[in-house]
This record gives structure tokens, sequence and C-alpha cells, in this order.
């Protein structure tokens, strides 16, 4: 029996209608995660190669470094210094100062043994004593004699008395006269030796010369002291001081660069040990010698301002100014290259880096430096910026960085 062919169908049942219907969505979901991939990889710069870019730190500055002439390097000088010492030799019995102490002018130092010189005194004020006597009786010896001698005289012009009492009236006068002389004399001598005893005294007293600060102790109780230090173990300076108000700066600046250099410069001088302070300062002295081996000059740079942080032998660098600073200069300020500044819609921008990107950040700026330019907020000393090619670069765009 023949059947109609044209007759026969494949019925699709509900299951495999729903099976083709979920693969047709699949596909439609992944092409379209495909495209958001391809354009999230886009914007992101993965496919675009990376802007050669130059770069410029954002730097602390001070307004000084603009109008600078010249820099030079040095120390600080205490332009008074004295290693205190005794003028005789002996033990040192007492020290009451250390390495910071603050001394003044006269105030003793140290002390040394002085038993023997003190008995020297005590014999020359006794000495002394008993020629202020011998003095004294002298000047009542003269006293009678010159009565006496008056009175002969007197009575020699009425022939009362004999020549010869007249001649014994008038020597005795002459002795008593030459006597008090002599024990006028000898009270100076004693007095002079008094004075020397109590000078002698005073070398075992070491004493400050000037106001200072102690710098070094070289001695110590027990030590022997000597004006020349050569005796073994004998100790020479007790104490070394120097004047804090005579520190200055001493700088040696090139023969070629001294047509910049005048006396009364005003000059900003750093400090190695405080980097973060600046001092005014105005060129003292242009030592009036070159030193041939260096070809340079010594400069004397004075501090304007005191400061107690400010010590001997710290080193220094000065720049010597065209002009003073003004007091809104000495403060530093943030700045950075001019030429990393755009201006877009009234805003101003730079291209702050950040992990091999360039990102657009707001900026505001103040005074003009120079080559630089003040920026008060949008980026901190530290920070890198793009120099140039604005053109070129977007917000976020991949960066390489051209190496000088």
């Amino acid at each position: 029996m023949e059947k109609d062919i044209s007759k026969l169908k494949i019925e699709k049942s509900p299951a495999t209608f729903r099976s083709g219907k979920r693969k047709k969505l699949f596909y439609w979901l992944a092409l379209l995660l495909a495209i958001l991939l391809i354009g999230f990889l886009y914007v992101e710069g993965i496919f675009t190669p990376a802007v050669s870019v130059e770069v410029a730190s954002v730097v602390r500055m001070y307004p000084s470094q603009t109008f600078t002439l010249l820099n030079a390097s040095g120390y600080v000088v205490a332009q008074r210094k004295a290693s205190v010492a005794s003028k005789v030799t002996g033990l040192l019995v007492s020290i009451s100062v250390e390495e910071g102490s603050r001394v003044k002018k006269g105030q003793i130092i140290a002390r040394l043994e002085n038993e023997d010189v003190t008995a020297a005194k005590h014999q020359a004020e006794a000495n002394l004593n008993v020629v202020r006597h011998n003095l004294e009786q002298a000047r009542a010896e003269l006293q009678d004699a010159t009565l006496s001698f008056n009175r002969n005289k007197e009575l020699l012009s009425h022939d009362f008395v004999s020549r010869a009492d007249y001649d014994a009236s008038e020597a005795r006068y002459k002795r008593a006269i030459a006597a008090v002389d002599a024990a006028e004399a000898a009270v100076r001598a004693n007095t002079a030796a008094l004075q020397g005893a109590n000078v002698n005294i005073g070398y075992t007293f070491i004493r400050a010369p000037f106001d200072a600060v102690v710098l070094t102790k070289n001695a110590d109780v027990g030590d022997i002291v000597t004006p020349i230090g050569a005796a073994a173990e004998a100790k020479a300076a007790v104490v070394t001081i120097a004047d804090m108000n005579s520190l200055q700066v001493e700088v040696d600046v090139s023969e070629s660069n001294l047509g910049n250099v005048q006396v009364g410069q005003p000059c900003e001088i750093q400090l190695d040990a405080l980097p973060e302070s600046r001092f005014q300062g105005l060129v003292h002295m242009i030592v009036p010698t070159a030193d041939r081996s260096k070809a340079t000059v010594m400069v004397k740079v004075r501090f304007i301002d005191k400061d107690p942080r400010i010590l001997p032998e710290m080193s220094a660098k000065v720049a010597f100014l065209s002009r003073a600073i003004r007091p809104e200069e000495q403060k530093p300020r943030t700045v950075v290259n001019s030429n990393a500044v755009i201006i877009h819609k009234d805003k101003n921008l730079v291209f702050l880096v950040k992990d091999n990107r360039a990102f657009e950040t707001p900026v505001t700026t103040g005074e003009k430096l120079g080559d630089m330019i003040e920026v008060l907020n949008g980026v901190k000393a530290g920070d890198k910026v793009v120099l140039k090619l604005f053109d070129k670069l977007r917000d976020g765009k991949r960066i390489k960085i051209i190496e000088k």
C-alpha cells in the first residue's frame, strides 16, 4: 500500500524550540560582552600606544633663588675664640664648667692649688704693716726734730745756745727727714710686693676673658696645668671657648666670580644641619688675599639674626643675592615648571602622573618665580607632572616617561 510522502512532516516538540531560543540569547549576550570588553580596553588605552612625555617635579623653592647671583660653600667659624690657660704652673683643684656651659667675662672657670702664693701674700701683708709702723715712728721723730731745730735756731740768733747744740739739732732734723723718706719708700715697696702676691693668687684663678660658650674641656681636677704644656702629662689649655656672637660663615669664592660680591651685600645662609631653615646675612669682609692653589678668595658673611642652634664648624651654603629679601619672601613656596600648567575653560590644569598615566588635575596658581610658578593647591611637593605635549593627552592616558 502506497502512502503519500508529501503528507509526511516532523513535528517540533516544545523542548526543542526552547533549546534553540536559549542558544541564540547566549550568542547575543556573548557578543555584547565582547563589544563592551573591546570598548573598555580601548578606553583604557590598551590598544593604543603610550605617549612619550617629559615630566617635572613639584618642588619647594625659596623666592630668593630667583635673584641669586652666586652660590658658595664654607663653614661657620667663631671670629673670637680662645684656649684658656693659666699663666703659672700648678695643680688643678677645681673646674666649674663643662662643654656647652655659658660663661661671662671675668667668671672663674677653674682654680689651681695656691697655698704657696697665699702664704707669700700673708708675708707681704705683715711686712707692709711693719714698714707702716716704722713710717709713723719716723714721722713722729721728724716732728720732734723739727721743733728742736727751730727752737735752737731761734735761740742761736740771741746767743742763748752754742753753735754745737744748733748743729746737732740740725743734723738730727735732717736724719729724721731722711728716715721718713726711707720709711715711705719701704711702704711703697711692700705695697707693690703685696700687689704682686695678689696678682700671683689671681693667676691661680682661671677666668673667662669674654662672654662665651665652652666648646671643649681639656683638663680635669688633678691635672698639672702649665702655661706651655711642655712637661710630660701636663695640660696647657684648660678649656676652649668661643664667642657665639662672633660667628660668621667663611666661604671660598673663585676669583672669576669675585665681581658678584661686595661688602654689605645681602646673603641667604643655609646650614646642612638645619636644612629647613634659612638665615639672613650680609657680606662682612672680603679678605684681601687669594689662595693661589685654589684660585679663590675668602669671603666672610655675618649673621643678621642670632640663633642658638648655630654652632661653630657647621658646614654652610651661602647665596649672594642681588637685593635684600622681603618679609613675604622668607618662607618656601610650592612651585612647578610653568610649562606644566595649561589653561582650559578658564581653569588652570596640570596632568598629574600616577602609575604611568596622566590625569587632569585642577590647580590654583600664584606668583610667577622665574621659570617656575607657585601652586597654591591641587598638587604637593614630590608629585610629578607632564611637560608640554598636552594636545596628545587626555585624562587617564597611558604615558611613557622620557629619561633625560
